[in-house]
């Protein structure tokens, strides 16, 4: 039981987070950055507050892999620890390239 409640605590930890982390982007004034200690120049984003709002779902929408870990825990051990590890593998990868096409697509050319 002990491990299930780990489990929980660090799959709905990370959802949170990152859940958050989108709400936060949606609402910020100026461009929403990626990467650690990286910004991005406001004159270089053509529609910021869309730029923002699809970076705020992008956000959003990796968090759902993990509440579905959380979930998953429920009935079945292994495939929590298996979507935990998507998560953090996979789903990391496509995070950085859902990231790039929404930075490219209101890039200023």
């Amino acid at each position: 039981m002990a491990g299930k409640m780990i489990m929980w605590a660090v799959s709905f930890s990370c959802a949170i987070l990152f859940f958050c982390i989108g709400v936060y982007a949606r609402k910020l004034e100026k461009p929403m950055w990626f990467w650690s200690g990286s910004e991005v120049d406001a004159a270089k984003i053509t529609d910021v507050k869309q730029y923002n709002k699809e970076n705020g779902v992008m956000w959003q929408l990796y968090s759902l892999w993990y509440f579905a870990a959380g979930i998953a825990e429920i009935w079945n051990s292994i495939l929590a620890l298996i979507l935990l590890v998507l998560s953090c593998t996979i789903g990391m990868v496509l995070l950085i390239r859902s990231y790039t096409k929404i930075y490219g697509k209101y890039r200023v050319q």
